[in-house]
């Protein structure tokens, strides 16, 4: 193989010199090594020692050392830099010299000479004592096989030896096997040092690992105390673990080939052929000599070594990547960075194949998942590819996701036609959602829509419209349904490989078996007669009802879901979408492992209470070869005094209790919409939640508080007074003509424009606020300040400060009033110069003139739940809360009138209000839904009718 290959040696000034025959330079080490048996035998013939024979010998090791070293960057088969040997006459001339030199120094400071070399002693006899310990723990930890070294085939010129065998030794003198370690790795637990460098980390073992397709069966440890790398074997701590990065790869590559149902890995190990692994053996044994070197003398050993070799070939050894390609440039500092490789550009000859080989490997997918496996392993770091683009950081409370790399991740969203989105879907989306866009890939929606008894058109289109609430656009909609027959296929080689059977037994009876791990009757069927079932399930025949295709795993699995799951049941109702095409249909459990593998899915997130499913849904994709994809789990969310059962929301909606799915009190996407959410302030509490796997029940007050600070940054102000329970303040001293203020929509950010404020004579004060009032008291009306101007027209709710008709224009200090009556009427005098600190009470208002107010209700609302937390045991229908919903008149500011539908405002004093209908005419007022601000406790004494939430 490698005789075919173009090469070239080395001048002894460097210089590129062409060779008459390539240099081999496996072939070479070889012949070294024989080289060196044969003059140990010489020297220890038991007849008088041939000096001429072992001269020419070693004269022979030395031509072959020193071609070896001028073919490989200067560096010596035993991986160290070559220097030329010394004779006898040269190193007993340099004895002499550094004898002189030490009596020159002992006469210059006789002093410390006995010091100094007393210092030597004990530093030589520490270094050797390390040495001696270090070659005891070696030897105490690693299971080296020693295999015996071949005769050599061709001896010294002119020179016939006889070699000796070796005695084979009785059974009972042999030396013991080096017994397997034990471990504190779980299996398939791969552990390793996070504060290493790329290079020092599993980085060709993980490779492997993502190249066999076997990457998720492994956990990756961060272990802080650990030198090197090790895997914990799969049969448990009893035989210890695998250490090392080659030796893990090559355990996972073929522990990847003994279960796979192909030899596709086969060329990864170097093939069939003995040939081919034996080189590819000897180039990753050439990777290891070079290990103890620095970067650039491994750089420039290993491009001398294979630019010949890459001239005319894309990988090393074969025709594909192989586990040579992955040892060796891991040795050049596993280069997968952009940074890493312009390092290596700058010691490299320019233009050299070796670099278009490094670029190469580079961008492979699995190198570069697994240097962000490599690099992630602590959870609190990842790499950067590509120089310059570096990642937008965290959102808080998000961890990375594992593995990921830009461009190539995919999640989904797999929601079921059967019902509306609520608050905990909204989570797996966003989170789904958030993961996509961070790392520029794709959200696919998938609708699982594998049983047409439950599914309707109705609610595929609501969940669409679900997610444009909340501002999740994925990039592709797709349906389980348009796989039936793919899966279909898969089905029916589960059952022709006998991993699947079909089984009658009812469900109680099966339900029964299971819990007591007893084989189904029908278990050992064969093949055969599980084809003809499975055929007459899918007719649609009243006697296939009874038949369901289950999966043969493990009936004594602790494990419950891994106790012969159904995997495919009849049903003959018509499909929302496929009609009467099929007859029976696939369930979650083996739809959607199929169809996340077909659709590129990446990162599958799921919810903890899938945990158990997580090794069924591994075990199906691992059992029908397909591609595996990552489940990475987060809590489920759940709510205080909150039902989000589907069958218990549509008990509600059912007996008349709530309005539709889009009633403000339900948990439902459009009911928390209805309540006034906004989209940002939801996204970061998803977010914020995302990365713990701990289940607690949230408080609503939390998600309500996050709410309110981002819509405090743009909810317009506005005032109103309750209809009924007002009292009216004669302003003494205030004119009689028509007068407006000129005020804010939002104090702290100016840009959102200014209002108008009628003012007036009279006004009217919330009943509440004017509660022990006392004359001589100073009362602050809030927002009567700024410009105090006048129009000569009629008031005029959209007035335009620019264009209006100004009379005059004066700026009051303050719109401080001191009470100068109390009883039978409030009256007070407007102080110009009045202090508003001073003043306890800061009052809303609004001018008493019928033509300066409009109707408007507020609606009030409560949990529909009692108890806080409700019980496996109990009936949700004992813990209604009677009282969820109230309602207040009051008299609306009239610059209310221009607002919307889902503009949300604040009215001062009150709360926060989306507007749940726009103001029409006097029958038709507007109506406004409050948002909870997260507070137990209102700021200013109007409670509302209900508990503040």
């Amino acid at each position: 193989y490698l005789s075919a290959r173009s090469a070239c040696t080395m001048s002894s000034e460097g210089n590129a010199v062409a060779s008459p025959a390539p240099i081999d330079l496996t072939e070479l080490a070889s012949r070294i090594s024989s080289l060196g048996e044969n003059i140990k035998l010489l020297k220890s013939s038991s007849e008088q020692p041939d000096a001429d024979a072992i001269s020419a010998a070693v004269a022979a090791l030395l031509d072959a050392k020193r071609l070896y070293a001028h073919n490989n960057g200067g560096v010596g088969v035993d991986g160290k830099p070559w220097e030329e040997p010394l004779t006898k006459s040269q190193k007993k001339k340099l004895e002499k010299e550094k004898k002189a030199a030490a009596a020159a120094e002992a006469e210059a400071a006789p002093g410390t000479a006995n010091e100094a070399n007393a210092s030597k002693k004990a530093a030589k006899k520490a270094e050797a004592k390390a040495k001696k310990t270090a070659l005891k723990a070696a030897a105490a930890s690693s299971a080296v096989a020693v295999t015996t070294a071949t005769a050599p085939t061709q001896g010294p010129p002119t020179t016939t030896t006889t070699l000796r065998t070796t005695p084979t030794l009785p059974t009972s003198t042999r030396p013991a096997p080096i017994a397997s370690t034990t471990s504190k790795l779980k299996p398939n637990q791969i552990a390793f040092n996070p504060n290493v460098s790329l290079m020092e980390r599993p980085v060709v073992a993980l490779t492997t690992a993502v190249l066999c397709n076997t990457i998720v069966d492994y956990e990756l440890i961060s272990d802080h105390a650990r030198c090197g790398c090790a895997l914990g074997l799969p049969s448990g701590t009893t035989n210890g673990e695998v250490r090392g990065d080659l030796a893990m790869a090559r355990f996972i590559a073929k522990q990847a080939l003994g279960s796979s149902n192909n030899n596709s890995n086969l060329s990864f190990l170097g093939g069939t052929s003995d040939e081919h692994v034996a080189i590819m053996d000897q180039w990753i044994d050439y990777a290891s000599s070079l290990s103890k070197f620095g970067l650039a003398r491994r750089a420039l050993a290993i491009q001398r070594t294979l630019d010949p070799i890459l001239v005319t070939s894309t990988y090393i050894v074969g025709y594909s990547l192989t586990l040579a390609d992955i040892a060796l440039f891991a040795m050049l500092g596993f280069p997968s960075s952009d940074v890493a490789r312009m390092e290596l550009a700058s010691i490299l000859p320019h233009g050299c194949p070796t670099l278009r080989w490094i670029d190469m490997i580079s961008i492979h997918p699995a190198v570069m998942e697994a240097s962000q496996l490599a690099i992630g392993v602590a959870k609190n770091e990842e790499i950067q590819l590509e120089y310059g683009s570096s990642l937008p950081p965290l959102v808080t409370g998000m961890s990375y996701l594992e593995g990921a790399t830009p461009g190539r991740v995919t999640t989904r969203f797999p929601p079921e036609p059967s019902g509306y989105l609520h608050i905990g879907h909204a989570k797996a989306v966003l989170l789904g959602n958030y993961y996509a866009r961070r790392y520029k890939g794709r959200l696919v929606v998938r609708f699982d829509d594998t049983n047409p008894s439950k599914e309707k058109d109705e609610y595929q289109a609501s969940i669409v419209e679900d997610l444009g609430k909340i501002g999740v656009k994925p990039d592709i909609i797709t349906f389980t349904s348009d796989y039936f027959r793919t899966i279909e296929q898969y089905a029916l080689w589960m059952i022709e490989n006998g991993l699947a059977y079909m089984d009658d037994t009812n469900q109680e009876q099966m339900q029964k078996e299971r819990m007591e791990r007893q084989n189904s009757k029908h278990r050992n069927q064969t093949p055969e007669d599980a084809l003809k079932y499975f055929q007459l399930m899918c007719s649609g025949n009243e006697e296939g009802k009874a038949w369901c295709l289950r999966a043969k795993i493990d009936m004594t699995s602790d494990n419950g879901t891994l106790r012969d799951p159904v995997l495919y049941r009849q049903n003959t109702t018509p499909h929302h979408r496929s009609g009467t095409m099929y007859k029976a249909y696939p369930t979650y459990d083996l739809a959607c492992p199929i169809v996340d593998a077909i659709e590129g899915v990446t990162h599958a997130l799921r919810t903890t209470e899938y945990d158990d499913r997580n090794a069924q849904f591994m075990w199906i994709q691992k059992a029908l070869g397909l591609r595996r994809v990552r489940i990475q789990t987060f809590a489920r969310m759940n709510f205080m005094y909150t039902v989000m059962s589907k069958r218990k929301l549509t008990w509600f909606v059912d007996t008349g209790r709530v309005t539709g799915w889009d009633d403000p009190r339900f948990p439902t996407i459009r009911g928390v919409s209805r309540r006034g959410i906004d989209i940002s302030a939801l996204k970061r509490f998803m977010c914020s939640q995302g990365a713990s796997r701990r289940v607690v029940n949230m408080e609503w007050s939390k998600f309500w508080a996050e709410n309110k600070k981002e819509i405090d940054k743009r909810a317009k102000r506005f005032m109103a007074i309750d209809k009924m329970e007002h009292v009216v303040l004669t302003v003494t001293n205030a004119g009689d003509s028509v007068e407006y203020l000129s005020t804010d929509y939002l104090p702290k950010d100016p840009s959102f424009g200014k209002r108008l404020v009628r003012i007036g004579k009279t006004v009217m004060l919330e009943k509440v606020d004017t509660e022990g009032m006392e004359v001589g008291e100073k009362i602050v009306l809030t927002r009567w300040g700024r410009f105090h101007l006048k129009s000569s027209d009629h008031f005029l709710p959209y007035l335009n400060l620019a264009s209006s008709q100004l009379v005059h224009i004066c700026e009051p200090p303050s719109g401080v009033v001191e009470l100068t009556k109390v009883e039978g009427g409030l009256e007070g005098v407007f102080i110009p110069d009045g202090d508003v600190k001073a003043a306890k009470r800061k009052l809303s208002w609004l001018a008493d003139a019928p033509e300066n107010i409009i109707p408007t209700t507020l609606f009030e609302f409560d949990n529909l739940i009692s108890k806080e937390k409700l019980e496996e045991d109990d009936q949700f229908e004992d813990f209604i809360n009677p009282d969820t919903q109230a309602e207040t008149e009051v008299l609306g500011d009239v610059g209310m009138k221009t607002l919307k539908e889902n503009d949300l405002i604040q009215l001062e004093r009150r709360g926060f209000y989306r507007v749940d209908r726009p103001y029409i005419n006097e029958t038709k007022p507007l109506i406004l839904f409050m948002i909870p601000d997260g507070k137990k406790k209102a700021m200013s004494g109007l409670d509302g009718k209900l508990a503040h939430r």
